[in-house]
């Protein structure tokens, strides 16, 4: 558990430009606290110790307004950033060195019982008030738009837009876990309009070539 903590603490200090210390990540991000409070709430689940588990999860939630279910497993350098509002579900897991911003929801999309939640590969960003929902896979480094709504699994090095959301970029290059832009995503909206007016003046120019030969 410590090892995992100091990796997520390794990870902060990484990825976010405003971290000036180790001690001021320890003692004022609540995003590293939250991961504090899962790590203890998840060594009591593993040990069926069910409601002390619940209730620090619960205790969690109340003082960094992050809620991850004590089931949830997680990997090592989680950045939580600015994590108000996250929700995590109790079957979802997550690799290592992944970023998760404000919002997100990473859960379900019924009373299914057993693996209903999404798991994450590694270095996987989601940006902000994106829902990944179901019991698929987001693959090892890619990226989900803020505010995506995620109902299908994500191949490895996409990047996926939307509601609900469609992979607008696919390579075979590793994304940098460092890459943490939100903005410079492609609209695939208008990506399709795009190629919808091209095929429209490759008509127009056939139907003036006809017209010419008549």
């Amino acid at each position: 558990m410590f090892k995992n903590l100091r990796a997520d603490l390794s990870a902060i200090k990484e990825r976010d430009p405003a971290a000036r210390s180790s001690i001021e990540i320890f003692l004022l991000y609540s995003g590293f606290h939250a991961l504090i409070g899962h790590r203890i709430a998840h060594f009591f689940y593993r040990h069926k110790m069910l409601f002390i588990a619940r209730w620090v999860s619960q205790l969690n939630r109340f003082f960094t307004g992050v809620e991850i279910h004590p089931g949830a497993k997680i990997g090592r350098g989680l950045f939580i950033d600015h994590g108000s509002g996250v929700v995590i579900g109790e079957t979802t897991e997550i690799g290592d060195n992944c970023t998760i911003y404000q919002g997100v929801t990473l859960g379900g999309t019924g009373k299914d019982t057993g693996k209903r939640h999404p798991t994450l590969g590694n270095n996987v960003m989601v940006g902000s008030g994106a829902r990944v929902l179901g019991p698929f896979k987001v693959g090892d480094n890619a990226k989900i738009a803020a505010n995506a709504v995620v109902l299908e699994a994500v191949e490895a090095n996409c990047t996926a837009v939307g509601v609900p959301a469609r992979v607008v970029r696919r390579g075979g290059v590793k994304t940098d876990c460092s890459d943490l832009d939100q903005i410079h995503i492609p609209d695939p909206i208008a990506q399709e309009l795009c190629a919808m007016r091209v095929q429209m003046e490759r008509m127009e120019k056939r139907i003036k070539e006809l017209e010419g030969n008549e």
